[in-house]
């Protein structure tokens, strides 16, 4: 006997129809997988014979072979139980097969119950694509598979729940649709609460209206990671596209809260600076995003960046070009996407206090060049602001107010944005950072007295071509800021300003 049953699959973040086939045939009893499954596959029989019997349904005394179709494409995790323990039920006679609208995803338990599973908004979102009405579900995952429109999402607690309802004994009732609601921010860390550090805040503020860049220089103690921890806050609104982006890869990652839907906030990652390559820019032998990747959308946070390994660095340079990371194995090649704001912050030496005004540096010539040399070139040209974080006297830490509140700088940061989403409508670009290459005589137009102004400055600054563009990105965001059309000498002054610190402590020494 023979019965097939419809599941997805995942690839990366993309999902895709599987067929779980099931043929029970005459013979000793054996139970086999095909179709490329992995170990989590495989010991799919063991937990659905187990399942079966725990649920008071009969498990056939038979030769089993379960077909997970297309045969050519890996099959990977627990997802395909619950298909599986259906196509045998209906194989075996016990219900009929379900309807081709129908598909089935959910890890068994050896006591019938239902699992959460990784990937479903992906899953939900491709089965809507493929053409299926109903999606039958883990309970855990039904807030999450809700969000796409046009599916019946169904919560399920146990095998025994999905075949009362498909054989009519306790229809199931779906859960209803879940409109996406952006985060209500607290502004429990604000800017209001950092005394002094006018450059840095500024720099921040012009980083989240174009979504640059940034990397501060500056002894321990004057507030660089106080800062980077209230970048958030002054971000704009996610859209639900980028929320459903972002949602997608916390969720193939598992770190998507149990019974939420989309995510409502743009994503801060910090990770250690002792992570690896692979964990920064993702991989694997079943490659999962990586740092770079669940701060889709958001920040990436990366402190003491000396510190993290030279080859860990080197790593993001493309992602960071390129908005995206590409990996590579042998079965298959996935890609994460990876528009992240890089947030770094570092001493100027290994002590710290090189340059500062009352301590003195303990470090040696080579050890300052050695430890500074950790950031190459390649890098440290991909960042778009760099400021210097100076310490803070005592005056200005004595002051019972700090500096502007975040609210008041989110209403800018909101405002620059929105001119940016008005000029860059309809082609996929939502920031300045993404501005490519092509487009930035076209959008980029500066005032005669800013013109010769930036080009005496390319010459005497030795920029690169990729300096020399991402000077203009910030230039005009900066203009957005300021609500101008065309870029003023004043502002690309400024723009300069930010890049002069790489020529103080790397090229300089």
């Amino acid at each position: 006997m023979y019965a097939k049953v419809t599941s997805f699959g995942l690839q990366g973040l993309a999902a895709f129809p599987v067929t779980a086939e099931a043929d029970v045939a005459g013979g000793l009893p054996q139970f086999s997988i095909v179709g490329l499954p992995d170990s989590a596959v495989k010991e799919s029989a063991d937990r659905v014979r187990s399942a079966m019997k725990n649920s008071g349904y009969p498990f056939p005394p038979s030769r089993i072979t379960v077909n997970l179709a297309p045969a050519d494409v890996r099959k990977s995790g627990p997802v395909y139980d619950l298909p599986v323990l259906l196509a045998l039920l209906s194989a075996g006679g016990t219900i009929q097969q379900p309807q081709p609208c129908q598909a089935f995803v959910g890890e068994l338990s050896l006591d019938g119950s239902l699992r959460p599973v990784r990937g479903i908004l992906s899953m939900a979102l491709a089965a809507r694509e493929n053409g299926i009405t109903q999606l039958f579900v883990p309970c855990e995952n039904a807030a999450e598979a809700a969000v796409a429109q046009g599916v019946e999402v169904y919560a399920c607690s146990s095998a025994r729940a999905v075949v009362d309802h498909l054989t009519g004994a306790a229809p199931l009732t779906p859960v209803p649709y879940l409109p996406f609601q952006p985060q209500e921010l607290s502004f429990d860390l604000d800017f209001a609460d950092v005394h002094g550090q006018a450059i840095a805040r500024r720099a921040l503020e012009i980083a989240a209206a174009g979504g640059h860049n940034v990397l501060m220089i500056g002894p321990p103690g004057t507030g660089k990671s106080m800062l980077a921890q209230r970048l958030p806050g002054i971000l704009p609104p996610l859209s639900r596209e980028e929320s459903v982006e972002t949602s997608k890869i916390y969720s193939v990652a598992g770190l998507l809260p149990s019974g939420h839907g989309l995510m409502g906030a743009r994503p801060f990652r910090s990770p250690h600076h002792t992570a690896s390559s692979t964990s920064l820019t993702g991989g694997g032998s079943n490659p999962r995003p990586g740092e770079v990747s669940l701060a889709h959308n958001g920040v990436l946070f990366l402190d003491e960046l000396p510190e993290f390994r030279r080859e860990a660095l080197e790593a993001l340079r493309q992602p960071l070009e390129d908005g995206k990371v590409t990996v590579s194995r042998v079965q298959s090649t996935v890609s994460y996407p990876c528009r992240v704001m890089l947030v770094a912050a570092m001493n100027p030496c290994k002590c710290g206090y090189y340059g500062h005004p009352t301590r003195p540096c303990t470090c040696t010539p080579s050890a300052i060049e050695r430890y500074r040399q950790r950031i190459s070139g390649p890098l440290l040209d991909r960042l778009d602001l760099h400021v210097e974080v100076a310490p803070v006297d005592y005056d200005e830490l004595s002051q019972e107010t700090g500096g502007e509140s975040s609210a008041r700088i989110r209403e800018r940061v909101i405002a620059a944005r929105q001119r940016q989403l008005e000029r860059y409508k309809g082609t996929g670009i939502t920031c300045n950072a993404q501005l490519p290459s092509a487009r930035l005589r076209q959008v980029c137009k500066m005032e005669p007295e800013a013109a010769r102004l930036f080009q005496a400055a390319f010459t005497r600054m030795q920029l690169s071509p990729r300096a020399h563009d991402r000077i203009l990105r910030v230039a005009r965001t900066i203009a957005d800021l300021e609500g101008t059309r065309l870029i003023t000498a004043a502002q690309i002054s400024e723009a300069l300003q930010y890049r002069s610190l790489d020529r103080k402590y790397w090229y300089n020494n």
